[in-house]
């Protein structure tokens, strides 16, 4: 994915220690989108596979290079410099976190967090304020590096080593993300994943599956209960 915030380590929203290093490095954050093509083509291609329709929410959308790209139109962020790249996007922000969502209930057809949920520091809280705010028919879109993945453990390499961002990065497999997205009123709905090959392997750009097996990057569509 992405090693940025992931290689999609790419956001951190409602985190608080690095919340600064976003601030300060947004910039180098965001071009590794341009670095790594291949791969930022592929993360869209599996965010847009979970047909997500409506107005939606992206749960800190960093500098938006994905949001734009997969139809968002409203992201918050804590980091402002962040932000001022992703309102140059195209879209609509607000300075916030996914704790304290400046939303009133029942108001978004769908909400998205796009390697956010590795970044945070209270994910029940967020879950809780995601459910609030959706439809009774609205859809949550979560996409994780999976811990045990080969992007996963580079990446967990990388934090070892003090990396910039990754360090704050708290990384789950698959069955641990839908164990607490379940335990918060998540159903799945559907599955898509890409980068089926290794950090190390040739980049190519990869049409997404329902198969999670050693798949770098997985989003999980769900429904609320």
């Amino acid at each position: 994915m992405s090693s940025r915030k992931n290689p999609n380590i790419k956001k951190k929203s409602s985190t608080s220690g690095s919340t600064d290093e976003f601030e300060q490095y947004s910039e180098e954050y965001d071009s590794w989108y341009s670095r790594h093509r291949e791969v930022y083509e592929s993360e869209v291609l599996a965010i847009k596979a979970l047909g997500l329709r409506g107005l939606g929410l992206d749960i800190g959308v960093g500098t938006g290079a994905l949001s734009y790209q997969t139809g968002v139109t409203v992201g918050i962020d804590p980091s402002l410099s962040m932000l001022r790249i992703a309102k140059k996007r195209g879209i609509q922000v607000v300075r916030a976190t996914g704790e304290y969502l400046p939303f009133r209930d029942r108001f978004l057809d769908y909400v998205i967090m796009t390697v956010t949920f590795c970044f945070l520091d209270n994910p029940g809280d967020v879950l809780k304020e995601a459910w609030r705010v959706l439809r009774e028919d609205g859809h949550l879109g979560v996409c994780i590096v999976t811990r045990d993945s080969p992007w996963g453990k580079l990446y967990i390499r990388k934090a070892s080593m003090g990396h910039r961002f990754y360090r704050f990065a708290k990384f789950y497999t698959y069955n641990e993300l839908l164990g607490i997205l379940k335990e918060h009123m998540f159903e799945t709905v559907s599955v898509k994943s890409t980068l089926s090959y290794p950090p190390e392997a040739e980049l190519r750009v990869e049409e997404p599956t329902e198969s999670t097996v050693t798949k770098g990057f997985i989003c999980v569509k769900l429904k609320k209960l």
